[in-house]
Order: C-alpha cells, then sequence, then structure tokens
C-alpha cells in the first residue's frame, strides 16, 4: 500500500501544464526572462532550448516582468528571444539501489548504469526535525581509529567539524572513517573536489569495502555554483532518506568551504551585498540550516551523524566558515600542517580538538584517563619551543616533566588503529605508563 500511495501521490503533484516565458536579457553571466510572473518562485529550475543543446538554470531573484536565471552550464550562443521552459522547484528521490552507487546533485548516475527513482520526491531544502520531539545524543561508536575512540569520542548523531589546510590528510582521514565508524549507510558529499580525485578516491582511498556501504554525490570543480551548492543539499536529502527508514546514517561533506564559496557566487549575483571577506550575511545561515538537517532524529527514525570538513588557509581558525561552523557543531578536530610534515597521520592537533560529547561518552575512569592525556600533551605544547631550543632543564617542573616522557607515547598513540573502544583505552593506558630507570614500566600519575 506504501508504494501504491507514493506513486498516487507523485501523480498528484506531476504538471500537466507547460509554463513558457521569454530571454529579454543576458549580462555577466545572468539571464533576465519575461513572461513567467507570478508562475516562477525563487529555486525553481528553468530550461532554455538552444538548438540540439539543453541549458538549464535556477531562478535567483524576482522583479516585476522580469525573472533572473542562473545558468548551471555553459550559455555560449544563446541569444535574445530564446524560449524558456519553467521546470518547477527542484526535487530528489532516493531508494535503496543508491547504495554503491555515484550520483549528481540531480540524481543523475555517474558510473554508466542506470539507477532506479525512489517512490518518494524529496526537497532539496527540508526542515531539520523539530527540536524538541529530537532524541539525545547516543551511543559512542566504534571507529577504528584510537584517537577517536579515546580522547575524541564520536557518539551517534553528533555532529564534528574536521578543520584543514590542503594536503594534509584530509580526505585520507574522512575515507577511514568512512570504512572504520559504525553505521548502517555512509552518504558522502564531494562538493567542488577536482575531477581527477574522484576515481582515486572511490578505488584507492575508499576502497570496494567503503563503497558497499555508501552513497557518493558530487559536483567537481568546473560545474557552475549552483551544482556545488546543490551537492551537499542532495547528499543530505539522500541522508535524511535512509534516516527515516530508522537506519544509522554517517554523513561526510568535503567541504563546507566549497558549498560557502558556491553560496557566495550566487547571492553576489542575485544582489545580496558582501561583507566579511566577501561572503554575503546568508551564508552564516545557509551552513546552519545543513548542518540542523543531521543530528538524532525522533522516535521512530534514525540519526544522521555528521562530520563537516572545513578548508582553513593557514591554519586560521577564525575565517568565516570556520568561526561559523565550529559554532554550531558539536566538536571540531584541527588538522595541523607542522604534524603532518614530519610524517604522523593522521595529524590532529589534540590539544587545539575538542568533542562535546565528553564528559557523558566515557566513563569515569576513562575521563580521568583522557583528562591525563590532554594535560601531558597540553603541558609539553605550552612549552615545546623552549624544549626543542636545548633550555628545558630536567627537574625543574614535575609536571613538565612528565609530559617530556610521555609525549613520544602519546604522539604514536594517536597513529594507533584498533578494532575496538576497549582496546583503544586499553592502548591508552599504556601510553600513560611512565618507564622506569629498571627498563620496568610504572603508571604515572
Amino acid at each position: 500500500m506504501d508504494k501504491i500511495a507514493a506513486i498516487v501521490e507523485r501523480m498528484r503533484q506531476a504538471s500537466f501544464v507547460t509554463r513558457y516565458g521569454r530571454v529579454t536579457g543576458i549580462r555577466a553571466g545572468i539571464i533576465g526572462i519575461a513572461g513567467l510572473d507570478g508562475l516562477a518562485s525563487v529555486g525553481d529550475r528553468v530550461s532554455l532550448a538552444l538548438g540540439a543543446r539543453l541549458i538549464t538554470g535556477e531562478v535567483v531573484a524576482l522583479a516585476p516582468g522580469l525573472t533572473t536565471i542562473l545558468p548551471e552550464g555553459n550559455i555560449e550562443g544563446l541569444s535574445i528571444g530564446v524560449e524558456a521552459r519553467l521546470i518547477g522547484a527542484p526535487v530528489i528521490a532516493p531508494s535503496d539501489a543508491w547504495i554503491g552507487r555515484i550520483v549528481d546533485p540531480l540524481g543523475k548516475p555517474l558510473d554508466g548504469r542506470p539507477l532506479p527513482r525512489g517512490l518518494v520526491a524529496r526537497p532539496y531544502r527540508a526542515l531539520a526535525p523539530a527540536a524538541t520531539d529530537r532524541r539525545r545524543l547516543g551511543s559512542r561508536l566504534a571507529t577504528g581509529l584510537a584517537v577517536f575512540d579515546t580522547l575524541l569520542p564520536l557518539v551517534r548523531g553528533q555532529r564534528m567539524g574536521l578543520f584543514a589546510g590542503s594536503g594534509v590528510g584530509k580526505s585520507t582521514l574522512l575515507s577511514s572513517l568512512a570504512r572504520g565508524v559504525e553505521a548502517d549507510v555512509v552518504v558522502i558529499a564531494m562538493i567542488g573536489e577536482r575531477g581527477r580525485e574522484l576515481r582515486e578516491f572511490v578505488e584507492e582511498t575508499l576502497g570496494a569495502d567503503g563503497m558497499r556501504r555508501a552513497v557518493i554525490v558530487t559536483a567537481t570543480s568546473d560545474q557552475s555554483p549552483l551544482m556545488r551548492r546543490r551537492c551537499a543539499w542532495a547528499a543530505m536529502s539522500v541522508a535524511e532518506h535512509f534516516r527515516d527508514q530508522g537506519r544509522h546514517v554517517l554523513f561526510l561533506a568535503d567541504s563546507i568551504t566549497r558549498f560557502a564559496e558556491a553560496h557566495r557566487e550566487i547571492a553576489l549575483s542575485a544582489g545580496e551585498q558582501a561583507s566579511d571577506r566577501g561572503f554575503p550575511p546568508s551564508t552564516a545561515n545557509m551552513i546552519m540550516s545543513l548542518a540542523e538537517r543531521a543530528g538524532p532524529g525522533v522516535e521512530g527514525t534514525g540519526d544522521i551523524t555528521g562530520i563537516f570538513s572545513v578548508l582553513v588557509a593557514g591554519s586560521d581558525m577564525e575565517e568565516p566558515i570556520a568561526d561559523i561552523l565550529r559554532g554550531v557543531l558539536d566538536g571540531h578536530v584541527v588538522l595541523d600542517r607542522a604534524i603532518a610534515e614530519r610524517g604522523r597521520f593522521p595529524a590532529i592537533d589534540v590539544v587545539r580538538s575538542v568533542s562535546r560529547s565528553l564528559p557523558a561518552a566515557a566513563s569515569l575512569s576513562e575521563n580521568r584517563q583522557i583528562a591525563h592525556a590532554r594535560a601531558a600533551l597540553g603541558a609539553y605544547a605550552e612549552s615545546e619551543l623552549m624544549i626543542r631550543a636545548g633550555l628545558y632543564a630536567p627537574g625543574s617542573d614535575a609536571k613538565l616533566d612528565e609530559a617530556v616522557k610521555l609525549y613520544p607515547r602519546l604522539d604514536s598513540f594517536i597513529s594507533l588503529r584498533r578494532d575496538s573502544v576497549a582496546d583503544s583505552f586499553v592502548a591508552l593506558a599504556e601510553a600513560l605508563r611512565l618507564p622506569a630507570r629498571g627498563g620496568v614500566t610504572q603508571r604515572s600519575g
């Protein structure tokens, strides 16, 4: 009966009337159309027939007698008077058959195989679940990475930020989480990535095992800002489809910076004024509304555990996108270039990273271990320049003495992979044992 109801609903929503207008102006990549007054809405798609080629675009502004659209592709050859057809609001209809597949932001397959459309069409910009109805964060998730199982725990329904510069190992860490985190389905939004990286990410970084439970939604860097922005929305709609089935979904977005940059292009073309570093005021709401759609679901549904990556130039955590996202998420992980350059991966700066699932995500004894490790790492980081310059004198500060002895062990611990959370805490306990003079380790603290 559910399938019949879905088919009936699709037929009810189908439009049997085609609305047309005509191109009246083309300026700086913006197309003006007359004849769609009272018919078109902001966000609707429009198609323009240019010989055998079809140009599509999205309505970004409306004025009396004029509908302004931003094209989704090359408009070379377009002229005044070309007929424009109103398509309507875009929707996406994911299904279970999408698992293991690669699709574009419109839901079209990119792997050369047919892709069945789901029975229920979903909007790209759905509302987040009601705040009063959402469940609280769930249990801790095993990730396969010791540092996330202990010092930076990830729990079901949590939203975590991953802040990194280019070439610091961000994609590799995301793929490790995609393979290792406990989840029923993994939805990956690859926003504005270089075209050559898609196949490399799928075949080598993610691998066949990772793809078995993954859906990849991608828009490459050469595509229009409309497609790049829609990529994030499409991926979230796919995640919501599986969440509403009661499944636990791991959502990975790479990157929110490119999502925001795409929105900046669109908003400025629509006439919005630029503000902080060129980003329009609507950027904050755009990012927050996307992030709020992830998280715990309401009773009877699943959860979306989200990891949102941000490209930060020169490790500037105060730049606008990082600042906006850090304020709305449940924790953030910072990847440091200096750590990557000395060969430790993942290049996580634990001192500058935090998981807001603590202390609730760990037991009393586990929290003691975490606090001990963070205190040692913090003490070492605070005096690192003095230590490396040879100005550190052993015996002058007991806490710093301990930190210096523990640091190599904790630094190695961050790179460890473990099969379970329990195994990760055993490894952390071992890293917190101080070597004794006779070669026998002793428990620190």
